[in-house]
């Protein structure tokens, strides 16, 4: 009986490590399969050679993007005496184009480009864009300056900061209602006013008139 407990015990024990080897031949079989795999993969995997040439918008992208000057925001703020003689009152050969806008009016932003592709296609025709921000002064540093730097604007742009509206509106036209987008284009003693938002094609017509 207990002969037979023995043989039973060791059949027992040969069929484990049986099995344990078969596991480990097992194990080893799959290492071997996916390494061969992976040698394989890197002999028919395609290998990418850096090109020298670069797509003629990307030299063009980088290009503009060296010959863009970085852009330093100032923004003086003026009382309306202040503003009319520095910028309403200018006497020189510049056509002076004077948009008055702020960061909330949707109207306003949507035409800011056109008032920047003037500012700089003009610029040899001494035409120049000055940009007056109707914007609450506690926004300025915190809303029109990141405005400014996000959206790349050049021309140059001051504060009108006059609490007084209903005095300053009318002497800078006596047509304004006080709603804004609006524009004075002048040069010397010729001036138009415009309350309205403009395209391109109409604001460069305007300023065709009184160069």
């Amino acid at each position: 009986m207990l002969r037979e407990r023995n043989v039973k015990t060791k059949l027992t024990v040969n069929k484990f490590e049986y099995i344990s080897g078969m596991k480990k031949i097992g194990l080893l079989l799959l290492i071997l399969v996916l390494q061969a795999c992976a040698d394989d993969k890197k002999k028919t995997e395609p290998r990418v050679e850096p090109s020298d040439e670069v797509s003629e918008d990307i030299q063009n992208l980088a290009k503009d993007e060296k010959m863009e000057e970085p852009i330093s925001v100032r923004i003086p703020s003026y009382d309306f005496e202040t503003f009319q003689k520095k910028i309403l009152q200018k006497n020189n050969d510049t056509t002076y184009v004077v948009n008055f806008w702020a960061t909330w009016c949707k109207p306003c932003v949507k035409e800011l480009p056109y008032f920047e592709r003037i500012n700089k296609e003009y610029a040899d025709k001494k035409v120049k864009v000055i940009l007056a921000s109707l914007d609450f002064p506690n926004k300025v540093q915190s809303q029109v300056v990141p405005f400014i730097k996000k959206n790349k604007l050049h021309s140059e742009i001051v504060l009108l900061d006059d609490a007084d509206a209903n005095s300053w509106i009318p002497k800078v036209s006596e047509e304004w209602s006080g709603a804004i987008p609006a524009t004075v284009i002048y040069k010397n003693d010729s001036r138009t006013f415009y309350e309205k938002s403009f395209t391109y094609e109409e604001l460069k017509t305007e300023i065709q008139k009184i160069l």
